[in-house]
């Protein structure tokens, strides 16, 4: 059987654990402050929260940007070196970020096969995705049937990514309320629920309210329209310096679905740098 290497970016907010149990390599988008200092999207734990408490007291945010195809060849040849067959990259959604076309443009010119897939999603639903990846593989399936079957259930659905944001000054400084037309006049410090979209992948708000409370319940009022209660499904947790939010979270989605697989993971930098601390959610697979 083919030995094939998942890879993720930097912004699938994945728990270090899962990167050797389900045997994935990261690649890191970058960070540029207005000052010129730029600092990888690192996963390390200590260095994430002294971001976020940078970030809480920046006067300008800084911008993030993909890493480089040259980036994505040299991670290519390391991986051929440890003796690896294939290469699945899945990145966060081409919608977002520029990403996925320098996965794509390294693919080309590899020496090793490089399958690429655009997940259509961003932070915990990438990595849940990563993880469904890992378990057609390892029943014996072929890398284009994988990538064929992984891209028909984002495509129909079963993958979802849902939060809310508790401060809409964030998604103002980090260039993402553009998207959000309807959403912004005097909205700051308002409580907005998003989405990322199936077909797009766009981040999308559904729902202003003021109070942490109401918010919760809007985003799990949301799943419970796209996924029957009872299902059986994959449920990843995050947050960004709100780990009461997504403890909240987790208890409602416990009584509605039936939980294959439960765990949970913090928001890395460039992520956090579009939806700010005090962001919850999660991200759900359907599996049946």
């Amino acid at each position: 059987m083919s030995r094939v290497k998942l890879v993720l970016d930097s912004t699938a907010d994945v728990p270090e654990e899962w990167l050797s149990k389900y045997d994935i390599a990261m690649i890191p988008l970058h960070i540029t402050w207005p000052d010129g200092k730029i600092e990888d999207d690192t996963r390390e734990r200590d260095s994430v929260v002294e971001y976020w408490r940078t970030l809480e007291k920046a006067s300008e945010f800084p911008k993030s940007s993909q890493p480089t195809p040259a980036e994505f060849t040299a991670l290519y040849r390391n991986i051929k070196r440890e003796g690896y067959d294939e290469i699945v990259v899945l990145t966060l959604s081409s919608a977002m970020s520029g990403t996925y076309n320098s996965a794509l443009i390294a693919a080309r010119d590899s020496n090793i096969p490089v399958h690429v897939i655009d997940t259509k999603k961003a932070s915990a639903a990438a990595t849940l995705i990563a993880k469904r990846a890992r378990e057609f593989l390892d029943s014996g399936m072929n890398t284009q049937k994988m990538k064929d079957l992984l891209c028909q259930e984002v495509a129909e659905g079963k993958v979802h990514a849902i939060f809310y944001v508790s401060n809409f000054d964030f998604l103002v400084k980090g260039g993402r309320v553009s998207k959000f037309q309807g959403f912004v006049g005097g909205l700051l410090n308002i409580n907005v629920c998003l989405y990322i979209t199936h077909d797009t992948g766009d981040m999308i708000p559904f729902k202003r309210i003021r109070g942490e409370k109401k918010a919760q319940r809007a985003v799990i009022d949301k799943i419970s329209m796209e996924v029957s209660a009872g299902s059986e499904v994959d449920v990843m947790m995050v947050h960004a310096e709100n780990k009461e939010g997504i403890d909240i979270l987790a208890e409602q989605l416990k009584e509605y679905y039936d939980i294959a697989t439960f765990d949970e993971t913090m928001m890395g930098k460039v992520i956090s740098t579009h939806v700010g601390p005090g962001t919850a959610g999660f991200a759900l697979y359907q599996r049946e």
